[in-house]
C-alpha cells in the first residue's frame, strides 16, 4: 500500500461531484431548487439527447451580483447559512453550496445573471473545474445557466448513462416532483425543442395533479388534511380502486422537499391494508409541514433522504388520517351487495360457454342445480338437524369443541347463478362464489400464454389508435421496449406529453383487455426495470 497523500482539487471535485450528481436528472433537480430558492415565480428547462449534451435553465429570481459570480462554482460557498446552527432551521431547498461545483467539476457549464437594477449583469463559465475570468452581460434580468456535454471528462460515468428516452423519463419526474411541491411556479420543460410540458401557475394543487397524471388518477383522489399539535398533513389519497403494481406513485413532500421516508410509506400501506390486494400499492399525494428543527435534512447530498426527531409521531399522524379519511367514504358499503328480492335467488344451469371460435371448452366439475329458488329445507334435513347445527355453532362460539362432521355424499355440486354475473356453488369443503366474467378472462389469459410460448401473435390493428395516459418516465420507459412488446402484439407510437397511442393488440384478445395488459406490462417494467418474460406474461 502506497503512503497517503493529498488528492488533487480536480479529483476532489470529481468525487464530489459522484455524490451530487448521478444522471442530467440530478443536475436538473439542484438548478430547479437554486431558482426555487432565488424566488422565482417563473423557470424555463430546455435539454437536448436526455439532457447529456444540454441543460439549460432561465429563471427570473433574485439574481447573482457581477462582484459575486466568482463565488457560485467554488466549494461551500453559500447565501444561505452563517453558522452551524442554521443547520438546523433550514427553510431553503440547497444549503451545502456544492451543487455548482460539483456539476463544473464534470461538465461545461456556463452562467449568466443580471440582477434586475442594475443594467448590466456578468458571465462566467466553468468546464471541468477551470473557471474563466467574469466578462461583462448585456442580458434581460435573471439568471440563465447552461451545461453542456455532462461527464465529458469522465467517461467511466458516462457509460453508465441509460438510453436518450430513460434519461428523458427521469428528468420529467424531476421536474414533476418539483412542480407538485410549488403549484404557484409557471414551468415550462422542453426536449429537443419540443415542448414536454407546459405547467402554468395555480392556486390548486388538484389541477396539477390532472396535468401530470391525468382525469384517470385525480378524479379518484380524496382530499386529506390533519393537523397534530404544529405538524400539519395534506394532500389527495387515491380510491383503492385507483391502485398500481408499484410504489412510484406515493409522493411524499416535507417542508416543499420530496423525500423517501420508509417509516411514513409504512403507514400509507398500513393505512389501506385490507382495501388492496398484495403487492399493489395507493396513489397518494403528502405534503408535511412541521418546524424546521424537528427534521435533518443534513443526511445525505441529495437531501432526498432525512431524520425526523419523533418519527413515530409522524408515522401514527398518516397512517390516522389516511384510514379516517377512508373510512369517511365508506368504502366497505360499497362491497355488500344489495339486498335481493326472493324471485331473484334462482339456480340455473350453467351458462353455455362462448360461441367465440377458437375459444376452448371449460368442463365444470358439478351437476346444474333445479331451477326452484331454495325457500326450503332440502329433503332429507329436519328443522331439529337445523336446531343441532345451531347449538354446534354455539359450542364453537363458547369454546367447547365440535367433533367434525361427517362428508356430504358426492351426488352432484348445486350451483345457483346472481345477477347472470356470480355463481354460488355447494362443495364438500363449503361455498365457493365464481365471478364468471373473471372465469372467461381467466380463459382468454391461460389461451394468450399458451400462444405466446408457441410463437409471434397474430396482431389486429385498431382503425383508430386509443390512447394511453401515463407519466412521462412510464412513457419514455414504455418507448425504449418498443420492440419487445412488438413480439407481444402490442404496437405503441408515442403522442406526446406522456400519452402512448395502442395501434395493436394480440388478435387472439378480441376486443377484450388491450389496455389492462399494456398498463399491467407498464407497472411489470417500472417496478422491475425490466420487461416481463413471457412466463410471467
Amino acid at each position: 500500500m502506497g503512503r497517503n497523500q493529498q488528492l488533487p482539487p480536480s479529483v476532489v471535485t470529481k468525487i464530489a461531484a459522484g455524490e451530487v450528481i448521478e444522471r442530467p436528472a440530478s443536475v436538473i433537480k439542484e438548478l430547479l431548487e437554486n431558482s426555487v430558492d432565488a424566488g422565482s415565480s417563473r423557470i424555463d428547462v430546455d435539454i437536448e439527447q436526455g439532457g447529456v449534451e444540454l441543460i439549460r435553465v432561465v429563471d427570473d429570481g433574485c439574481d447573482i451580483a457581477p462582484e459575486d459570480l466568482p463565488l457560485a462554482f467554488a466549494s461551500h460557498a453559500t447565501s444561505k447559512l452563517a453558522n452551524a446552527e442554521d443547520l438546523f432551521r433550514i427553510v431553503t431547498l440547497g444549503f451545502r453550496g456544492e451543487a455548482l461545483a460539483s456539476i463544473g467539476g464534470v461538465a461545461q457549464v456556463t452562467l449568466q445573471s443580471r440582477p434586475h437594477d442594475h443594467p448590466l449583469g456578468a458571465e462566467l463559465t466553468c468546464h471541468g473545474g477551470q473557471f474563466s475570468e467574469a466578462r461583462a452581460w448585456n442580458g434581460s434580468p435573471g439568471t440563465r445557466l447552461e451545461v453542456k456535454h455532462l461527464f465529458f471528462n469522465t467517461p467511466v460515468r458516462r457509460k453508465f448513462l441509460r438510453s436518450t428516452p430513460t434519461e428523458v423519463g427521469h428528468v420529467c419526474e424531476a421536474f414533476t416532483r418539483l412542480a407538485l411541491a410549488h403549484p404557484k411556479l409557471h414551468l415550462t420543460l422542453r426536449h429537443n425543442a419540443k415542448d414536454v410540458y407546459e405547467v402554468p401557475a395555480t392556486a390548486g394543487l388538484r389541477e396539477r395533479l390532472r396535468l401530470f397524471f391525468g382525469a384517470e388518477v385525480s378524479d379518484k383522489l380524496y382530499a386529506l388534511e390533519a393537523r397534530q399539535g404544529p405538524v400539519v398533513l395534506r394532500g389527495y389519497i387515491s380510491d383503492p380502486a385507483c391502485e398500481r403494481g408499484t410504489a412510484k406513485m406515493q409522493y411524499v413532500f416535507v417542508n416543499g422537499r420530496c423525500i423517501r421516508d420508509r417509516s411514513l410509506s409504512h403507514a400509507l400501506q398500513e393505512a389501506y391494508r385490507g382495501l388492496l390486494m398484495t403487492g399493489r400499492y395507493a396513489v397518494a399525494f403528502l405534503f408535511l409541514e412541521l418546524p424546521p428543527e424537528q427534521i435533518d435534512v443534513n443526511v445525505h447530498p441529495t437531501k432526498v433522504e432525512v431524520r425526523f426527531r419523533d418519527s413515530q409521531a409522524l408515522h401514527h399522524l398518516v397512517f390516522s388520517a389516511i384510514r379516517e379519511r377512508l373510512r369517511a367514504e365508506n368504502l366497505t358499503a360499497r362491497l355488500q351487495a344489495p339486498a335481493l328480492p326472493h324471485a331473484q335467488w334462482t339456480a340455473s344451469p350453467m351458462p353455455q360457454a362462448s360461441t367465440r371460435p377458437g375459444l376452448p371448452e371449460v368442463t365444470l366439475p358439478f351437476a346444474p342445480a333445479s331451477k326452484e329458488p331454495p325457500s326450503q329445507l332440502p329433503e332429507g334435513e329436519s328443522p331439529e338437524a337445523n336446531g343441532e347445527a345451531l347449538e354446534e355453532a354455539n359450542a364453537v362460539t363458547n369454546g367447547t369443541p365440535v367433533p367434525p362432521a361427517a362428508p356430504s355424499p358426492p351426488d352432484g355440486l348445486k350451483a345457483i347463478q346472481l345477477y347472470d354475473s356470480y355463481l354460488v356453488l355447494e362443495t364438500l369443503e363449503g361455498m365457493l362464489v365464481i365471478d364468471q366474467h373473471a372465469l372467461h378472462e381467466r380463459i382468454l389469459f391461460e389461451r394468450l400464454k399458451e400462444r405466446i410460448a408457441s410463437g409471434p401473435l397474430e396482431t389486429q390493428r385498431l382503425l383508430i389508435p386509443e390512447p394511453i395516459d401515463l407519466t412521462p418516465e412510464q412513457a419514455a420507459r414504455t418507448l425504449e421496449q418498443r420492440q419487445a412488446l412488438g413480439e407481444l402484439g402490442l404496437g405503441v407510437e408515442d403522442f406526446g406529453g406522456g400519452t402512448l397511442l395502442l395501434t395493436c393488440y394480440p388478435a387472439i384478445l378480441g376486443k377484450r383487455a388491450p389496455r389492462a395488459i399494456l398498463k399491467a406490462v407498464v407497472d411489470h417494467l417500472m417496478n422491475k426495470e425490466r420487461m416481463p418474460n413471457r412466463e410471467v406474461l
